[in-house]
């Protein structure tokens, strides 16, 4: 294997390039005193919210925590089934699991992975209570359709926009689109804080009332425990963080999307590679990944390992064979697209900070490879 010559993802050069940010936003934390449910998460709250298009945002976490603490706050639990994605990160799965609903899995349609929205109304039982829709990617899932079948059906529509900071379907963006949605802020994400953080987005006030009380230790009021919540709070200094870099969120996501369409076009027609669908959502995506499907996956990645370029698969194992769901009926559950995708997916770098120089050597180096595995 050679030295890497193009990183995944450069997040040390993205911090670097608000390190003068980030000491202000250090310093005001500071000198306020207030390390908690201060003015700098409250000014955040405002300002995400406003950026999303919705009347409230509540600062929580983590991401995992903003998915459960919305299915709480609409008392969903025991007894209760919601659908999911079955091709996702595991914490979607986990959030349904963890606040003892059933997670009921639909799989991806065959060209973006997000779920699919012609086999949703199959999934739903007597039990149901919601959808959880996965902007898997970056790329908005298909929630027009999702939405008509959720009113139909008087269910409730959670987004899942752990990947689609800024992604917007039509002239909403993600965040919007549903009767809430949950946000990570892992560093890695399109907005990073500098840890762990997450929010809710949601236009129903009480419901943001409710998710903040959870998160709160079911508090309003200091020592007045109305709700028996958790400790789940964004701190003041990832707010005060995450409110400069939502001032650049716009900025980064054009130069992700000029990063995608030099892959489209400088990888199209490669023998053996499926490239992501190019369409109108496509193009309003927020590109958090760029993820290609290969035959032979494991053999393109090392050979891009051989030529410097580091890749990452999302996500090798499927929900339903991973050891935490072994010993429930959901373990024996034949989900034929989710076990293609996670044996065929790759993800190439991408990232705010990629070079044009980079994005041409990682596209001279997949067309090398690929042209060398079809040789083979």
């Amino acid at each position: 294997m050679n030295p890497v010559s193009v990183p995944f993802l450069d997040l040390r050069g993205i911090n670097l390039r608000h390190r003068a940010a980030a000491l202000a936003a250090m310093a005001r934390v500071l000198d306020s005193g207030q390390a908690l449910l201060g003015e700098e998460t409250t000014a955040f709250e405002h300002e995400f919210a406003a950026y999303c298009g919705t009347a409230h945002a509540v600062g929580v976490g983590n991401g995992f925590d903003a998915l459960q603490l919305v299915l709480r706050a609409w008392g969903i639990g025991a007894g209760d089934e919601v659908i999911v994605p079955s091709h996702t990160f595991i914490a979607t799965w986990l959030a349904v699991s963890h606040v003892g609903a059933r997670p009921v899995p639909v799989e991806p349609d065959a060209t973006s992975g997000n779920i699919d929205a012609n086999r949703v109304e199959a999934a739903i039982t007597s039990r149901t209570r919601a959808i959880v829709a996965v902007h898997l990617y970056g790329r908005p899932a298909p929630m027009h359709e999702l939405s008509a079948i959720a009113r139909r059906h008087g269910l409730k529509l959670l987004e899942d926009a752990a990947q689609a900071h800024g992604a917007r379907l039509g002239a909403q963006r993600c965040g919007s689109l549903g009767d809430a949605a949950a946000f990570s802020f892992y560093p890695g994400k399109n907005l990073g804080a500098l840890g762990d953080g997450g929010a809710v987005t949601t236009h129903d006030a009480a419901l943001a009332d409710r998710v903040r009380r959870l998160g709160n230790y079911g508090s309003r009021v200091k020592y007045q425990h109305e709700l028996a919540g958790v400790n789940s709070r964004l701190d003041e200094l990832q707010a005060a963080f995450l409110r400069e870099r939502l001032r650049c969120l716009d900025a980064d996501n054009a130069h992700r999307r000029d990063v995608a369409k030099a892959y489209l076009e400088g990888l199209a027609g490669m023998g053996g590679l499926t490239l992501p669908l190019a369409d109108d959502a496509t193009r309003h995506s927020a590109w958090h990944l760029f993820v290609v499907r290969h035959h032979a996956r494991d053999a393109l990645a090392r050979a891009l390992a051989d030529r410097g370029i580091a890749t990452l698969v999302h996500y090798p194992v499927p929900v339903h064979r991973q050891g935490a769901y072994a010993d429930t009926s959901l373990s024996a559950l034949e989900l034929p697209r989710a076990d293609a995708w996670a044996q065929q997916v790759l993800s190439l770098p991408m990232g705010p900070t990629l070079a044009p120089a980079d994005v041409g050597t990682v596209v001279e180096a997949v067309r090398s490879a690929c042209a060398g595995l079809q040789a083979a």
